[in-house]
């Protein structure tokens, strides 16, 4: 699997475990979607399904989530697909189509034959939404209609929904803190900004972090770290962890300080090394032309001042071309 592909399905894990908690999943519907039923759902309608549906031409690309609802005693599915890329599938609608398809196609096969030939035998409602956190804005077509050629003359004969998008980054930082959940907070430290940038939204987490309940405190800290650890040297990963795991809810200050310092540190740190690596590989690349020019390597050694470890490997490429 490539380092891509890896962080994907990173994300893809994490942000299942945070949506398969019920009371988030209600968090993320209540503070992202604007629609009469959302005031409907409670977190007791909720029943989270094991179903999956990661198709063939799609595997190891998404994750997919599926919770079982009754709203005003008729069955309902919401469907959320993790679109944890960078670009735009414009295929979606068609995926989402498959998805639905499955789904129905289950639910009917499960359903005694006698009950389904029956006059008010009704498929239950498919609510789709995709959660995208890809940098470049999403411009793939939300109505199953504008997929489809020919829906100006035969629109009332054509199949339609309409997916529900929820794109990290383009909700406004203040709009995140206003609605104060685990799930927005998640958006806010997701979304495409810089370290420093990083630290100071943190920073103003904090009163928000201390209400989440403890499971979503101990999903949260595990999401910070493998948001985080992509940034620090691998060496310094345990450490890393051992900051995150032992923060205490309601010392998070403590926890941002030391993670401030201690990126800021290792960050550091890691600049300096790539810029000396820089540098002996430069010699390296001189040293070598030189080489090539007719100068020995004791001539060569002497002009530029190699360390050691150069000339060690100019004389074993040298040993080994022998």
């Amino acid at each position: 699997m490539s380092d891509k592909s890896r962080i994907n399905n990173e994300y893809d894990v994490t942000y299942k475990s945070f949506l398969t908690h019920k009371q988030t999943f209600l968090e993320l519907l209540k503070g992202f979607v604007c629609e009469d039923w959302v005031d409907q759902v409670s977190e007791d309608d909720l029943s989270l399904e094991n179903q999956s549906f990661i198709l063939y031409d799609y595997q190891e690309r998404e994750s997919d989530i599926i919770y079982k609802a009754k709203l005003n005693e008729q069955e309902v599915y919401f469907f959320i697909l993790l679109e944890m890329q960078s670009t735009v599938d414009y295929t979606m609608p068609f995926r989402l189509l498959i998805y639905m398809t499955e789904l129905w196609k289950r639910f009917f096969a499960d359903t005694n034959e006698n009950e389904r030939k029956r006059k008010n035998f009704r498929l239950p409602a498919i609510v789709p939404m995709v959660l995208y956190n890809g940098t470049r804005r999403w411009t793939a077509v939300k109505n199953f209609l504008d997929y489809q050629d020919g829906q100006e003359c035969f629109t009332n004969n054509l199949l339609g929904f309409r997916y529900i998008l929820f794109d990290i980054n383009s909700y406004s930082e203040s709009e995140l803190y206003e609605i104060g959940t685990l799930i927005s907070s998640v958006f806010l430290l997701d979304q495409n900004i810089n370290h420093e940038e990083w630290i100071k939204r943190f920073y103003n987490l904090i009163t928000i972090v201390k209400k989440f309940t403890p499971e979503q405190f101990v999903k949260f800290k595990r999401w910070v770290y493998k948001i985080s650890h992509q940034n620090v040297p691998d060496t310094k990963h345990e450490e890393l962890s051992k900051i995150i795991e032992e923060a205490d809810q309601l010392e998070v200050e403590q926890m941002v300080m030391n993670l401030e310092a201690n990126m800021k540190k290792w960050m550091s740190e890691a600049e300096k090394k790539g810029r000396q690596e820089g540098i002996k590989e430069g010699l390296y690349v001189a040293a070598k032309a030189l080489i090539k020019s007719g100068k020995t390597i004791e001539e060569t050694s002497s002009l530029l001042e190699l360390p050691e470890s150069i000339i060690d490997r100019i004389k074993k490429e040298q040993e080994d071309l022998a």
